[in-house]
């Protein structure tokens, strides 16, 4: 039968930088924090993530004994200064439609504990971070994402995946505790510019840069408009002040060609001309939150960051667009970043625009003109 140190090394050769182990205990605490907090965590229910079902690993697999925690370093070269400005790195490289990379490792992974007859599943919904933290492999931020406490630098662009077992292992020493230090004044929290993260390791994730991106409804109001910055999909903007990624950011990476490959696909004009055709085989496979159906909140948000980058020759870009698009959320962001990208031809075409438009986007002229 295989051994604690035999899966150990079986970890390391499938490429994963650290392997923690924790029993498959119900996680008790966490249903009732979810519990407590449904008007925050309420939606991901609604869309199928099923987050209550996955604090039970028996759920999972009805036979579970261990909870083996695997650690992936996702950040580990560079990727274009383009691409990180304006995507959560997190996404860059994110293989799970394509399958070309980390799930290949993990089907290994997978396939040579079935060898030595042990049963395994990879829960999309168990509460991963909780669960290397319960492992014993590094603790929390203040702004709710897990720190590595050995590999990256003790970073926190790792990520923890879960492979839940019918096999029984000795479990590590849990560290569920904040690992912040005491001389850090709330950068994350200070950072974060919709006010997201709470204090205490608290967020509401409804306020997130993240979760508006691909989860927000309709019209991005008004308010939010810039402060959500030149993020398209996702956010790091937490992670990047850190204190304590800072070691890592420093670190001199090799650049992540398979990512560079992709910058010209995601270029703002591209993307916010866009067909579904486009869409579905160059950028879905990649960024998978939202279907064809939402390739409006695509364009929305790529006419909020073109806005916000104060560089006019995004104007032409946008008023093309506008006489493209009918949808009237997209038409009203471009409306909205013509205001404030301002000047003659800004303008100009803010005048026609009158004339062509009716109800919100309306009303979105007359406050770019005003």
């Amino acid at each position: 039968m295989i051994t604690k140190q035999d899966m150990i090394e079986l970890a390391g050769k499938y490429g994963f930088e650290d392997i923690g182990f924790t029993t498959a205990e119900p996680f008790s605490s966490h249903k009732a924090f979810l519990e407590t907090r449904q008007k925050e965590y309420g939606w991901a229910e609604t869309i199928g993530l099923a987050l209550m079902d996955g604090t039970d690993p028996k759920t999972i697999l009805p036979e579970a004994k261990t909870i083996v925690v695997l650690m992936e370093v996702y950040f580990r070269q560079s990727y274009p200064r383009y691409m990180e400005g304006h995507f959560g790195r997190c996404y860059l490289d994110d293989d799970r439609v394509t399958k070309d990379g980390l799930a290949r490792r993990i089907k290994g992974f997978r396939g040579e504990l079935q060898e030595h007859g042990i049963a395994s599943k990879v829960p999309f919904n168990l509460p991963h971070r909780v669960a290397a933290a319960r492992a014993g492999m590094g603790t929390f931020g203040k702004n709710c994402l897990f720190y590595s406490s050995r590999v990256a630098r003790k970073s926190s662009w790792v990520l923890p995946i879960a492979v839940v077992i019918d096999h029984e292992i000795e479990p590590g020493e849990p560290t569920i505790e904040m690992g912040c230090p005491d001389w850090c004044r709330n950068a994350c929290i200070a950072a974060c510019p919709t006010r997201a993260l709470k204090g205490n390791g608290k967020i509401d994730p409804q306020q997130c840069i993240s979760y508006l991106s691909y989860f927000g409804q309709g019209l991005t109001p008004e308010h939010m408009r810039e402060p959500m910055g030149l993020y398209i999909y996702g956010c790091d903007r937490c992670q990047n002040v850190c204190p304590r990624n800072a070691a890592w950011l420093a670190k001199d990476l090799s650049p992540n060609l398979k990512v560079a490959v992709k910058e010209k696909v995601f270029q703002l004009s591209n993307l916010l001309h866009m067909d579904e055709v486009y869409f579905e085989q160059k950028i879905w496979p990649h960024m998978f939150y939202m279907s064809s159906q939402d390739i409006w909140r695509w364009k929305m948000n790529v006419a909020r960051v073109m806005g916000n980058t104060n560089d006019r020759e995004h104007v032409p870009v946008l008023i093309r667009a506008f006489e493209a698009n009918q949808d009237y959320r997209v038409r009203s962001m471009i409306v909205w970043a013509l205001g404030k990208l301002g000047g003659e031809k800004a303008g100009q075409a803010l005048e026609q625009f009158l004339v062509k438009s009716e109800g919100i986007v309306l009303e979105e002229v007359r406050r770019a003109l005003a």
